[in-house]
C-alpha cells in the first residue's frame, strides 16, 4: 500500500511541475506566474479541487508520443471565492506553449458542463499559443467544441476570462463570448492574425502590443473590460467583481454587510451642478456619493468615457450603474457608449442585477463619421435593451434630457420603476437656443427678440415640472436626498414580477 502511495504522490509532483522547472523560471522571467500560481491567488486557501490531473494527450504524429506530460498544458477544478462555488481553468504555458489539443479542450468542456449543471460561474485563465498545429483539425473541434458551451453558458452562469499572455487566432472566440474581460499591461495579447500575417497581406508593420495589447483592446476596440499591471493584481480584482455577481441566472446576487447609513444626507450634492448648464462635472461623485462607503467597481472604464458602466452596492445589495459623463463629449451619446452601456444593461438583467441610470445627456453626437458609421442601430441597441430590461429600473436624472436621448436613457416610457429628477433636470426635445431658432425662424435677425424668446423657452421647459405634470417624472426630489431615494426606491422594488411575451429569442438590432 505504501508504494502505491508514494507512486501517487510522485505522479501528482509531476504533473505540478507541468513542463518542468526550467520553463516554470522562464515563466517567471516575463513577470508571469504559472497557471497553478493563478490558481491559488484566485481561489480561497485550500479550496481548490482539481479535475483530470494526470490526463494527458492521445496525439502520435509528429513524435508526440514521446511526450505526454500530465494535464496537457490546462489545469481545470472549482474552488470558491470568499466562500461561493467557482470553476476555473488556467492554461499551462510551459506545456507545449498552452496549445489547445482534442485532450485539453475535452478538460476545459468538462468544467464548463458541470458549471452549467450546478450553477456556478466559469472563470477562463488564458495563457496559450493557439491550436496545436501537430492534432490539425482535432484542436480546431476542441475550440468549436467549447465555443458551444460558452454559448450555452451565456446569461445562465457568469463568464469571465483572464487574459495573462498569448491569446491569438481561433482562442480569441472563446473569450470574446464571455461576459467580462481583463487584461495584463505588456503581458497579455489578442488577435485573429498576428503582426506577421498583417505585414504580409496588408503590408503594414506593427507589434503585438499596438495590435492586440492591452491598452488597444481596453481604449480603441472595447474587446476588454479592464487591464492590470500584473497577473496579481488581476486576479484580486477579478475576486472583487465576483463579489457583486450571482453564482447563476436563478439566484440572486450577494448581499454584504454594509456600515453606511441608507438615509445618508449629502449636502454637498445640492451645489454638484454648476449655475452655468454647459460646464462639465464630474458624474463619479455622485455615483461615489451614492454608493454604500464610495465603492465604485467600474467597467471598461478606459472606453467610450463619456459613458460610465459600473457595480456599486446599495444597502449591501449589487447595482449595476449606467451613468452619462459630463467631463467627456459633454455626455453626448454616441456609437461607442451605445454599444458599452448596451451590453452592460443586458448583462445586469440577465442576471437579475437592478440598474440606476444616472441621465445628463444633450442628444446623440452628430455628424457624419456618427452617421456613416451606423449611430442610428447602434444608439438603438441601448434603446432595445432598457425597453427588454425587467429588472428593477431607477433613473436620475440630474441635468439635462433632450431629444430621443431622454427616451433612450431608462426614461419612464421604456419600463422605469422610479424615474426621479433634480429641480436642475431640463427636459425638453433640445436645447433652449436651437429650439428657439426653429421656432421663432424669422425674428433671427433680431437679437433682442432671440434672446427674449430663448429666454421664455427656458423658463417654460428647461425644468423638470412639465414632464412632472404628465407623470413621466414620479418626483422631484433634492440632490442631497438620492442616496436615500434611490435605496428606497430598490428596496420597494426587491419583489418585482414582470415578464416579457414568450418568444424564441428576441432580434436586438447587431
Amino acid at each position: 500500500m505504501k508504494d502505491i502511495l508514494q507512486e501517487l504522490e510522485g505522479r501528482r509532483a509531476e504533473a505540478r511541475q507541468g513542463g518542468g522547472q526550467r520553463r516554470i523560471d522562464a515563466q517567471h522571467a516575463k513577470g508571469k506566474l504559472t497557471a497553478r500560481e493563478r490558481i491559488e491567488l484566485l481561489l480561497d486557501d485550500g479550496s481548490f479541487e482539481e479535475f483530470d490531473m494526470f490526463k494527458a494527450h492521445r496525439c502520435t504524429d509528429f513524435g508526440m508520443e514521446q511526450d505526454r506530460p500530465y494535464g496537457d498544458g490546462v489545469v481545470t477544478g472549482w474552488g470558491t471565492i470568499n466562500g461561493r462555488m467557482v470553476y476555473v481553468f488556467s492554461q499551462d504555458f510551459t506545456v507545449f506553449g498552452g496549445s489547445l489539443s482534442e485532450t485539453h479542450a475535452e478538460k476545459i468542456c468538462k468544467i464548463m458542463d458541470m458549471a452549467m449543471q450546478n450553477g456556478a460561474p466559469v472563470i477562463g485563465i488564458n495563457d496559450s499559443g493557439g491550436a496545436r498545429i501537430q492534432e490539425g483539425v482535432a484542436s480546431l473541434a476542441g475550440y468549436a467544441e467549447v465555443f458551444q458551451r460558452n454559448i450555452m453558458a451565456s446569461g445562465v452562469v457568469p463568464q469571465i476570462s483572464l487574459i495573462m499572455g498569448p491569446c491569438a487566432g481561433g482562442a480569441v472566440y472563446s473569450p470574446a463570448m464571455t461576459d467580462f474581460i481583463f487584461m495584463v499591461r505588456d503581458s497579455s495579447y489578442m488577435f485573429v492574425t498576428g503582426p506577421d500575417v498583417v505585414k504580409t497581406v496588408t503590408n503594414e508593420v506593427v507589434t503585438a502590443e499596438e495590435l492586440g495589447g492591452a491598452s488597444t483592446h481596453t481604449r480603441k476596440s472595447s474587446v476588454a473590460d479592464g487591464a492590470f499591471e500584473n497577473d496579481v493584481e488581476a486576479l484580486a480584482e477579478v475576486r472583487r467583481l465576483v463579489d457583486f455577481l450571482p453564482l447563476n441566472n436563478r439566484e440572486k446576487p450577494p448581499v454584504r454587510p454594509f456600515f453606511d447609513q441608507p438615509g445618508r444626507v449629502e449636502e454637498s450634492l445640492d451645489t454638484l451642478i454648476p449655475d452655468n448648464a454647459n460646464t462639465p462635472y464630474d458624474m463619479k461623485e455622485l455615483i461615489h456619493k451614492i454608493a454604500d462607503e464610495a465603492d465604485f467597481y467600474e467597467i471598461q472604464a478606459d472606453f467610450a468615457k463619456n459613458i460610465i458602466t459600473g457595480f456599486i452596492r446599495l444597502e449591501g445589495q449589487s447595482v449595476g450603474v449606467v451613468a452619462n459623463q459630463p467631463t467627456v463629449l459633454a455626455g453626448c451619446l454616441d456609437i461607442d457608449s451605445s454599444r458599452k452601456a448596451a451590453r452592460f444593461v443586458r448583462f445586469c438583467d440577465a442576471f437579475e442585477i437592478p440598474i440606476l441610470t444616472l441621465v445628463d445627456v444633450p442628444g446623440f453626437l452628430p455628424g457624419t463619421s456618427q452617421e456613416y458609421g451606423g449611430v442610428i442601430k447602434h444608439g438603438a441597441k441601448l434603446l432595445f435593451a432598457y425597453g427588454e430590461a425587467t429588472v428593477p429600473k431607477v433613473t436620475v436624472i440630474t441635468r439635462k434630457a433632450y431629444g430621443g436621448a431622454y427616451d433612450v436613457m431608462a426614461s419612464k416610457h421604456l419600463r422605469g420603476d422610479f424615474n426621479y429628477a433634480w429641480p436642475t433636470a431640463e427636459i425638453a426635445v433640445m436645447g433652449a437656443k436651437g429650439a428657439t431658432e426653429i421656432i421663432h425662424r424669422g425674428d433671427l435677425k433680431d437679437a433682442e427678440k432671440i434672446a427674449a424668446h430663448t429666454k421664455d423657452y427656458e423658463d417654460r421647459f428647461a425644468n423638470p415640472f412639465v414632464a412632472a405634470e404628465r407623470g413621466f417624472i414620479d418626483e422631484v426630489i433634492q440632490p442631497r436626498s438620492t442616496r436615500m431615494r434611490v435605496s428606497r426606491a430598490f428596496a420597494s422594488l426587491r419583489n418585482k414580477k414582470l415578464a416579457n411575451p414568450w418568444k424564441k429569442h428576441d432580434n436586438i438590432p447587431l
